[in-house]
């Protein structure tokens, strides 16, 4: 695909003949900690540092570079005049239904109206300025290691401040295109609450071929470091966002997924508990009971399960897929005046019907 994509096509005029990219050192410049911006996000940088570790221990000779004029060139290509080529891509369309665009794609794009052909060339200028000197990082450097995105944002995050937000997610990418050049972007591991973080390599134009086989060797190493844990399936209080989350993420503990329980469980809403919470019992006539499943150190599962009061207990609990794991039931006395809520099939949808 890659080749079909990138041959010659005399009809396009912006299309280049190929050329042959380098053979491939291991030379790889990686950010300073000065120029390292994860938007407050200490998950990110944590991982970040852990991928500079993961490409050393590849035999990759790892050492700083300057990103200050990839940065000033990713500052460009929305606060410059570039944003006029995606005007002229789309004028017609934009001045008779303006409202069937997205209102922060709509700014973005109507703001190429403020630029002159003055600005434009002066960019330019600008841009040739930051390219010759970016262009020294080559000489030192075979490819450049940086995080895909400097952190994560919610759909609700990002629809109440999309340009801005947006503009963050960019800051290691939007500089690329602008500057001709290749990158690929891979997983590198995952935050203590499961979400993906990456990493782009980053080279000159032709060299993606030679760069997808550094990614390929990267992610043939184990994402997460080994390690002995133990897994604990959760139903109630301490799933993500709810009330006692904090206490496994306290504990380093690492999300593995969301899940059901097998068949025959039931769910009851437990009185007199605060912050409140269910009980799950096994027996027949039960359904299946959503839940989350983390892992802990041995170290600080015995930590966690000293802290579980009664009428709970850490017991054996069955998932879907057929496997055991530890987990929250709840002794039997504890019904007594509980509300059996199984229909709702988890505490979650319980809450939200409450």
């Amino acid at each position: 695909m890659d080749d079909i994509i990138r041959g010659f096509d005399a009809a396009d005029s912006f299309s280049r003949r190929p050329q042959i990219g380098p053979s491939g050192g291991k030379r790889i410049g990686i950010l300073p900690e000065n120029q390292r911006e994860f938007f407050g996000d200490s998950e990110y940088a944590r991982l970040y540092a852990e991928a500079i570790e993961r490409a050393r221990a590849l035999g990759w000779e790892v050492a700083e570079f300057n990103y200050a004029p990839f940065q000033l060139a990713a500052n460009l290509l929305y606060n410059g005049p570039w944003v006029a080529e995606r005007y002229a891509a789309i004028s017609e369309f934009i001045e008779t239904r303006a409202e069937a665009v997205h209102p922060a794609v709509r700014t973005i794009i109507e703001g190429a109206k403020k630029f002159t052909a003055l600005d434009a060339f002066q960019s330019r200028y600008c841009l040739a300025e930051l390219k010759r000197e970016s262009e020294m990082t080559w000489e030192s450097f075979d490819a450049i290691l940086l995080p895909t995105t400097g952190t994560i944002y919610t759909v609700d995050q990002l629809l109440a401040d999309p340009i801005q937000l947006n503009t963050n997610l960019g800051r290691y990418t939007n500089f690329v295109n602008l500057l001709d050049l290749s990158g690929i972007a891979f997983p590198a591991g995952r935050r203590t609450d499961g979400l993906p973080f990456g990493v782009t390599l980053i080279g000159p134009a032709w060299t993606d071929e030679w760069l997808a086989e550094l990614a390929a060797a990267f992610v043939d190493q184990p994402i997460e470091p080994a390690r002995s844990g133990i897994q604990l399936a959760v139903v109630g209080a301490h799933l993500s966002g709810l009330p006692l989350n904090h206490q496994l993420r306290n504990l380093r503990a690492r999300f593995v997924e969301a899940t059901r329980t097998s068949a025959n469980y039931r769910l009851y809403a437990l009185p007199h508990t605060q912050p409140p919470k269910p009980g799950l019992v096994r027996g027949a006539g039960g359904g299946r009971i959503e839940l989350e499943v983390w892992e802990l150190t041995p170290e600080a599962f015995g930590h966690f399960v000293q802290a579980v009061p009664a009428p709970l207990a850490i017991g054996n609990i069955e998932l879907e897929s057929g496997k055991w794991v530890k987990g929250f039931v709840c002794e039997p006395v504890a019904l007594d005046g509980a509300t059996e809520i199984s229909s709702f099939g988890g505490w979650r949808a319980y809450l939200s019907h409450k």
